[in-house]
């Protein structure tokens, strides 16, 4: 593989998209209070934002007998959400080239601000869908922005400690997200769910306004035009495919169980058709636009090995991790009769350990590289799941909980060395594309191993009943199965993590270099 053209220069690490140079530290120097400020308020906005996406599963059953609507309906908070995010983050490699910081941000929090309002007053479903919808729009933008901003303001030897922190975000929120949204309908209304989130938004969202400010930073000058056929296919093709792969797994139902017996039916084979054939007319037009930087999502990331080996090793990761943090819950309630709160603070020590790691494993990786980290996550990955497939329904809860806590520290050591690895070597001009190929394709390898174990999952459980095994023992077989092709997918990423190679620094920073802003 090979670096795309980088421009020679005379000031490494000033901001390809018209960021302050004053923003950019020196490959020995700490970063500048202006950068520092900046990553901090985008690390606590994208906590918030984060927080929300996982806080609605848990409310799923109460809105459910509050809008009286089926488990299928009200599965759509989740649908989409997801869908928008999908059909979203393809978009956010030209619009952050487009943007400021600044504006950026404004643009995701106004938004998500203003869809968690519209959800907390919502009279009917339909408003609730749609302040939903709202918020993904907001959240889409807010994860990319981060990672862009950090590759554009942090010199590549600082990196890790920096990808340590997005890890925590992406860790922590969606792991205590279930647990607070389970205290809230303990004890109060569901619209409180929206109405705690509400007032931490629009502070962040005016604080950060007002803090990123300082910075003296002009948004991109640039005649790049909006290719509309791009979108036009982009919208139906990561759309569709997220709904497809979601719809294949038949949906888990608002009480924890599975729909997906009676099969899926022919509409997700139908729209991961049009999808395939919207997503390669997209591809081509792509290739063909980035010769002359015109791409909604330039591909020329892929063409840097790291970033490919490292991005299919994390979309092999979410479908493992998406799938077991579906299956887990489910099987604590239907097997083992937790209620959601019970299952939500079991869970809850593993996502804050992983959160506490990620620090520490950023430091060490910015020392030893991705290898002497990845390695041992991957095996542990592996014994783990492994484990998971000899779940009983007598097993011990604290051996639930160990296992847990041992899953969330191998992909501690995985996902922030990963991050780092397949980002860093991206020229400045690529690297809002990138975090955007990235987030897009960790939202799809979520629904797929959503899909995909809980398809798995039900297909094991009907071929058990219809064998005359009991219904739970029954259940327990389908869960035994989601947890064997989950750990398939982390043989997989154990595979990969001996590709992973440790960077160089000076190469880095010069093929990164790009002229002063004007």
């Amino acid at each position: 593989m090979h670096n795309d053209s980088a421009p020679e220069t005379t000031a490494p690490h000033t901001v390809a998209s018209g960021h302050a140079p004053a923003a950019a530290a020196p490959e020995n120097q700490k970063l500048a209070p202006a950068a520092r400020t900046t990553i901090i308020v985008l690390l606590i906005a994208a906590f918030v934002v984060i927080l929300n996406e996982t806080i609605m599963n848990v409310a799923l059953p109460r809105l459910q007998e509050t809008f009286g609507v089926t488990a299928d309906t009200v599965q759509w908070l989740v649908t989409a959400f997801m869908l928008t995010m999908a059909v979203v983050i393809p978009t956010t490699g030209y619009l952050l080239r487009r943007l400021s910081i600044r504006t950026a941000f404004i643009l995701a929090m106004a938004l998500f601000s203003a869809g968690t309002l519209i959800a907390a007053l919502a009279p009917i479903f339909g408003v609730l869908v749609f302040g939903r919808v709202i918020q993904a729009t907001g959240t889409a933008i807010m994860m990319p922005l981060l990672m862009t901003t950090i590759l554009d303001i942090v010199p590549p030897a600082k990196r890790g400690v920096m990808m340590g922190n997005v890890s925590i975000v992406i860790s922590v929120a969606p792991a205590i997200g279930p647990t607070i949204s389970g205290l809230i309908l303990q004890y109060m209304p569901w619209r409180m769910i929206f109405f705690v989130v509400l007032p931490i938004a629009i502070v962040t969202l005016v604080l950060g306004a007002r803090m990123l400010g300082r910075m003296t930073e002009e948004t991109q000058q640039t005649a790049t035009p909006l290719s509309f056929p791009s979108l036009l296919l982009a919208i139906p093709g990561f759309g569709l495919l997220v709904y497809g792969l979601s719809s294949l797994g038949g949906g888990h139902g608002a009480e924890g169980g599975t729909t997906a017996a009676a099969g899926p039916g022919a509409t997700p084979f139908v729209a991961l058709g049009i999808a395939l054939v919207c997503l390669t007319v997209f591809t081509f037009m792509q290739l063909r636009l980035q010769r002359s930087d015109r791409a909604l999502l330039d591909l020329r990331p892929f063409s840097y090995r790291p970033f490919t080996v490292s991005l299919l090793l994390m979309v092999m990761a979410m479908v493992a991790l998406f799938g077991v943090i579906i299956l887990l819950p489910m099987y604590l309630q239907t097997v083992r009769g937790l209620d959601p709160l019970a299952t939500g603070l079991l869970l809850l020590p593993g996502g804050l350990l992983m959160g506490l790691l990620a620090p520490f494993v950023g430091r060490a990786y910015d020392k030893v590289g991705p290898r002497p980290l990845m390695i041992p996550g991957g095996a542990l990955l592996v014994m783990v799941l492994a484990g998971y497939t000899q779940l009983t329904a007598q097993t011990p809860v604290w051996m639930l909980v160990v296992a847990h806590l041992v899953m969330s520290l191998s992909f501690a050591l995985l996902f922030t060395p990963a991050f780092t690895t397949g980002l860093n070597p991206l020229p400045h001009h690529l690297h809002s594309h990138g975090s955007a190929v990235l987030s897009t394709l960790q939202q799809l390898g979520g629904a797929a191993g959503t899909a995909l174990l809980v398809g798995i999952m039900a297909s094991g459980t009907a071929s058990a009943v219809a064998a005359g095994v009991g219904d739970l023992d029954a259940a327990v077989q389908g869960y035994q199965a989601g947890f064997l092709a989950a750990t398939f997918f982390a043989a997989g990423v154990f595979a990969l993590t001996f590709l992973m190679r440790k960077p160089v620094y000076e190469e880095l920073a010069d093929s990164q270099a790009v002229p002063a802003a004007h």
